[in-house]
């Protein structure tokens, strides 16, 4: 089939190159000049794993070509996908004007029959509306073309696109006649065995859809965050409560990692977004607003534990920090929290050595300090580093040498926000550990000798004393420790 991709970003040049790669012929426009000649060079602008071999290997047979305006690609297509931004405005509604820009484009241009295709993320009641912008530029040029509007949510994981793309869990097609759910049926016909299931739905139900899934994801690492907080006061481990329910059936393992928190592209914004749709449907939203406000907290617990660990002497620390990006896989930095843990350190003095595998040059284009270096691997980060600060689970992170780490660090402490290491390991090799929720048991009584900050030095020199981590005694009765915690 002929099929326009219109927006050359994550969801639509991914959407497009897989298209190409199921040997559909696919133009994908966009109208930013620059990034156009990237593409016809062969250069992705952001990084997702294999995505550069499939675009090249799709221009190169002729299957996929780019363009700068919707005009020209008209008088061949059949569908054309709308895939462009909606990010949240001021009040966290979607901001669908360049779907709507998209839409008059279409009906300006259109001169066969065609199926337009909502690929964005958009709130219900989004393809009622490119359906009448449709007609009225249609009206306004006095002709009548036989069109039709569907819905076809993304599920697209950054890190993992092109599998999820090529080997689909499920594909919602939200169409409200027949013809058109025969059409997009045939644009994924290609898929054969590797398509699982497909969901044909009405339009508003798919447009629900995509919004239900990403806010029930965000739902879930926000609620095993709040459980992983509840751990530090109540001096559990999260790490045992995550495998205990894991195995239940009704729960599964994914998403109730403890961490610090989400970001991205996607569930920030769709959360923002429902609780936005609530408000406007007479809907309280309270989960989706609760949902919200913990991952924020969630971004900060950390910084506050440097931030109260160091007290005033943090101004005086250099912390090594391993991770950029909101998550493994991608050199997407938007709302990561990397970078809000960053900018607390940094107005707190700190000097910190940074290191991402992918999401370095993001991070430069978007912190502006000459507190911050930029190293190029790993271990050039805790060279000269007082202490370490893990906020992005990339897979070389996992299994360092640790016994080197401990040496390289000055303080001998390591903040680790994906609970990554073992805490019971470092503490036997007198390196002292704070994770989300792994009761953090050394530094809640020691910073409780002492009314909040405990200084790094008096910490290191007490260890060195010789004093075995499993020798600090225990509180005789749970009390509350919100104001002598770490």
């Amino acid at each position: 089939m002929n099929i326009t991709i219109v927006g050359s970003g994550y969801v639509g040049l991914v959407t497009g190159a897989c298209l190409a790669e199921l040997n559909h012929s696919v133009t994908c426009v966009d109208n930013d000049a620059r990034k156009l000649e990237q593409l016809k060079r062969g250069e992705i602008p952001f990084f997702e794993p294999g995505l550069d071999d499939l675009v090249t290997r799709n221009v190169a047979n002729g299957r996929l070509q780019f363009c700068s305006r919707i005009s020209l690609a008209m008088p061949r297509s059949e569908v054309v996908f709308i895939a462009v931004g909606t990010p949240a405005d001021s009040s966290g509604d979607a901001d669908l004007s360049y779907v709507y820009g998209v839409a008059q484009e279409i009906g300006q241009s259109m001169s066969r029959p065609l199926l337009v295709v909502n690929k964005s993320t958009v709130p219900v009641g989004t393809a009622e509306a490119v359906r009448y912008i449709i007609e009225s530029e249609l009206a306004t040029r006095q002709v009548e073309i036989r069109f039709d509007v569907a819905s076809n949510p993304e599920f697209l994981k950054e890190g993992n696109a092109i599998q999820d793309f090529m080997h689909p869990d499920r594909v919602v097609i939200g169409a409200g006649c027949q013809t058109s759910q025969d059409i997009l049926k045939k644009v994924y016909a290609p898929l054969g065995e590797n398509l699982h299931t497909l969901h044909t739905v009405d339009i508003r139900d798919a447009e629900m859809i995509k919004y239900a899934a990403n806010t029930m994801l965000a739902t879930k690492i926000s609620l095993m965050n709040e459980i992983a907080v509840m751990c530090d006061e109540l001096d559990v481990d999260v790490e045992m409560v995550k495998q205990g329910i894991a195995t239940d059936s009704r729960i599964g393992p994914s998403f109730i990692n403890p961490g610090c928190g989400y970001g991205g592209s996607c569930f920030p914004k769709d959360v923002r977004a429902m609780r936005a749709m609530a408000r406007e449907s007479g809907v309280s939203g309270k989960i989706f607003e609760a949902v919200h406000a913990r991952n924020l907290e969630q971004q900060h617990v950390l910084a506050d534990r440097i931030v109260n660990f160091y007290g005033e002497e943090l101004a005086h620390k250099t912390i090594a920090v391993w991770g950029l990006s909101f998550k493994p896989g991608t050199d997407d930095i938007r709302e990561a929290p990397a970078i809000t843990i960053i900018n607390r350190l940094l107005d707190a003095g700190a000097t910190l050595r940074v290191y991402d595998p992918k999401a370095i040059d993001n991070a430069r284009a978007a912190i502006d300090s000459k507190q911050v270096f930029f190293c190029h691997s790993a271990a050039e980060a805790v060279k000269e580093a007082d202490a370490l600060l893990v906020t992005t689970e990339w897979e070389e992170f996992k299994a360092p040498d640790i016994g080197a780490l401990g040496t390289s660090l000055a303080d001998q402490v390591i903040f680790d926000g994906r609970n990554l290491f073992d805490p019971t390991r470092l503490e036997s090799l007198g390196i002292a550990y704070c994770g989300i929720g792994r009761r953090n048991r050394l530094f809640t009584l020691v910073s409780g000798r002492t009314n909040g900050a405990w200084s790094s030095s008096a910490l290191t020199t007490e260890m060195a004393q010789g004093r075995p981590i499993d020798n600090i005694p225990v509180l005789e009765e749970y009390r509350p420790r919100a104001n002598h915690r770490f």
